[in-house]
């Protein structure tokens, strides 16, 4: 928990009631805020969300439409912890309120099911899979683009499909790479990088093997829990954490066990932070601790000792983009820039707005499709002026609306993983 508190709830509360001042409302937050820079209301900002919150947690506001839509708005992006003098840990609060509105407001019966489809597909390996495989068999006959376009009409979510859909990630024996002498690292690809994103699990193993890592991944790891977390389904997450920090546990129980590696910032920021999630069960919260001194982003590792030389990629001017939950969350954000600087051919353009949110959040384009497309086109101004051959990203979710973006703008600029960069100039080799 932030600041090292451990004060009791409020009787029907979801948060002691001295976080919700730490706030001193002084609107700094405000031009780091993705809604409140679009839609100019404060209600849509963090102060303004704080204010709700705390009105609904002293009951002098009724838990409708409209306050569960301000809560809904919010990306969960933190770029107001970046902006804020006084450290007010934001996505905690938005993270224990909004497990407290759905037990409490009930949602009309097909927005419910949406949301719930929405989040077992993205966290249910197996059901991912299941609704990928046919735009697969789309793609091997090249109709994936006109199927896209008719699933867009009723699933928001399709105009995120790739223009081509990659091989899954392959099981785990076939992933671990490198020299059986070398340390070892842990890999945890997660819930829907090995069906979307096969392609950047691949790339972060032959990396680190390139580095001189042994890459392992453990058994019976999957979700870390994130996504339910945001769509405040407490329990759903508490499930999945649990699940993978056992795993964890089980394949390295001491607290100086290898480095945990994800390419997800979501995930890297959940597993980070997993010990607030345990606060009801002291002996996962301690193990949830010794997990979380370990867990690295694979930019983060790669950045922190010196890089095998990449091979020289033909020259690209290339832009990069934050990904919030690696910027703002884990405060990650010149490794990224100094891999791609280490790349011969690769020269780095600055662009406006580098860390302000493209939209993706998670689930939050699916979720929210019409904020999340607003926010990627704003994005795609920025790329589009910075006059970039290519933009590069730490994060897949990232990566895809981004993608989604530029197409849909008819630009032909690719979005790749700064790992696949790399991957693809160690391949030069």
């Amino acid at each position: 928990m932030a600041h090292g508190r451990r004060a009791a709830l409020p009787p029907g509360g979801f948060v002691p009631t001295e976080r919700l001042l730490d706030c001193v409302h002084c609107g700094l937050c405000q031009t780091a805020c993705p809604t409140y820079l679009t839609l100019g209301t404060e209600a849509d900002s963090p102060r303004g969300r704080i204010h709700l919150m705390r009105a609904l947690q002293e009951g002098r506001l009724t838990l409708d439409a409209d306050a569960v839509g301000y809560l809904d708005r919010c990306l969960g992006c933190r770029g107001c912890e970046t902006a804020c003098p006084s450290g007010v840990a934001y996505g905690e609060l938005i993270e224990a309120v909004r497990p407290w509105v759905e037990a409490r407001y009930r949602r009309p019966l097909p927005e419910r099911w949406r949301r719930r489809l929405i989040v077992r597909a993205l966290t249910t390996p197996r059901l991912l899979r299941a609704l990928v495989t046919p735009l697969r068999a789309l793609d091997r006959l090249g109709l994936l683009a006109s199927g896209r376009a008719l699933a867009a009409r009723v699933v928001p979510g399709a105009r995120l499909l790739p223009t081509s859909v990659p091989p899954r990630a392959a099981p785990p024996s076939a992933i671990a790479a490198g020299d059986a002498r070398a340390a070892p690292v842990h890999l945890v690809p997660g819930c829907v990088m090995p069906e979307l994103c096969g392609d950047t699990v691949r790339s972060t193993a032959r990396v680190l093997a390139a580095n001189g890592w042994r890459v392992i991944v453990p058994p019976a790891v999957g979700c870390c829990g994130a996504l339910a977390l945001h769509a405040g389904e407490r329990g759903a997450a508490l499930a999945a954490a649990r699940r993978t920090l056992d795993a964890l546990v089980a394949a390295a129980p001491t607290d100086d066990g290898p480095p945990i590696v994800v390419t997800a910032a979501g995930c890297g920021a959940m597993m980070k932070g997993w010990g607030a999630l345990f606060t009801e069960d002291p002996a996962r919260a301690a193990a949830a601790a010794s997990v979380a001194h370990r867990v690295r982003d694979a930019t983060e590792l790669l950045a922190s000792r010196p890089l095998r030389v990449p091979a020289a990629l033909p020259p690209r001017r290339v832009a990069y983009h934050d990904p919030c939950h690696l910027a703002h969350a884990q405060g990650i954000r010149d490794a990224p820039r100094a891999l791609l600087a280490a790349i011969p051919g690769v020269t780095l353009v600055a662009m406006e707005d580098e860390d302000l949110c493209c939209g993706s959040a998670g689930h939050y384009n699916v979720m929210q499709p019409a904020m999340a497309r607003t926010l990627v086109a704003r994005k795609v101004a920025a790329i589009r002026a910075s006059g970039v051959d290519l933009v590069a990203t730490a994060n897949a979710g990232c990566a895809l609306q981004l993608a989604a973006g530029l197409r849909a703008a008819a630009l032909a600029i690719p979005v790749r993983h700064v790992v696949e960069l790399l991957a693809e100039a160690y391949d030069r080799y």
